[in-house]
């Protein structure tokens, strides 16, 4: 009986140690599957600001699946040291090659410019800078107020002369703040231009007074508007509904906000008729009668 159950026990052992290292066998062929299938990827070990050079000590390696690997990453910080940022790069997140100036770039406001483009600076006060609130990465659009016949301001005309413009900097900061409900108050913004838009800017800046009017990042289209002088000006305005705020232009009420003309319809004038042309009359005595004759 004894030696039975001593059997029985050894021949679970055995069991139970064959699975155990088959479990363990497989456990361990899938863990160097696993690692096989892994990429050596460089990530932001803390914040990297945008415009500024990327040193070694802000760059460590981590393990990424090869599926999951992002395009144009790096596997080590050499290849990313002198390479500046043209985005904020958040702590652990990949540095990929859509995120960096090209080497070479200098580090600063021109490393964020795009090729082909340009960064002018206008001046700008609390109202032409809308109270502050111009951050880096809004959207504007210019106005300029001018008077086209020259500098008698008699008949000044506004108009917008560019549209959907990108700010670069307000004052000598080229990053958003951390609380963009806060208003910071400047005197110069730096916008993003073409070389043809940089010479419109220039000739507004010195002949007329500019203002900056902020549009949503949604809204990117072009608006055409003829412009208002002062006899636009007096004519008034219609009342529009209001929509609710980051409404599409789909989302809006319908309004004509072009002003209905009536048209005044004059009495029609009516010519007088002509005067018959009088008749020849000769008066005819027959014995004591007298009678008037018509002759043609």
């Amino acid at each position: 009986m004894r030696n039975k159950r001593f059997f029985i026990v050894l021949v679970g052992a055995l069991i139970f140690g064959v699975l155990a290292a088959v479990s363990v066998s497989k456990y361990l062929s899938s863990a160097q599957a696993y690692t096989k299938n892994l990429n050596k990827v460089a990530v932001a070990k803390v914040a990297i600001p945008l415009g500024s050079k990327i040193i070694a000590e802000q760059v460590m390696v981590v393990q990424f699946p090869k599926e999951s690997t992002p395009d144009g990453a790096f596997d080590s910080p050499e290849k990313l040291v002198g390479r500046v940022a043209v985005v904020n790069i958040g702590a652990r997140e990949p540095i990929t090659e859509a995120r960096l100036a090209a080497e070479g770039t200098a580090a600063g406001l021109s490393a964020i410019i795009p090729e082909g483009y340009r960064a002018m600076t206008v001046k700008v006060d609390d109202a032409a800078g809308i109270s502050g609130f111009i951050q880096p990465g809004t959207l504007v659009d210019v106005v300029v107020t001018i008077d086209p016949e020259g500098s008698s301001r008699q008949n000044p005309i506004s108009k917008i002369v560019l549209q959907n413009i990108k700010v670069l900097a307000n004052g000598q900061n080229i990053d958003k703040p951390e609380d963009e409900r806060e208003a910071k108050s400047v005197k110069a913004v730096t916008l993003q231009v073409t070389p043809e838009q940089a010479e419109k800017l220039a000739l507004a800046a010195t002949e007329g007074r500019l203002q900056l009017v902020m549009r949503s990042q949604i809204d990117q289209g072009n608006e055409e508007t003829p412009g208002v002088d002062k006899r636009n000006l007096l004519g008034g305005d219609r009342a529009t509904p209001v929509p609710e705020p980051g409404a599409l232009k789909s989302e809006q009420p319908k309004t004509d906000a072009k002003p209905v003309r009536r048209s005044v319809t004059k009495p029609a004038v009516t010519a007088p008729a002509p005067q018959p042309t009088p008749r020849t009359q000769v008066e005819m005595i027959e014995g004591a009668k007298k009678r008037n004759v018509e002759f043609p």
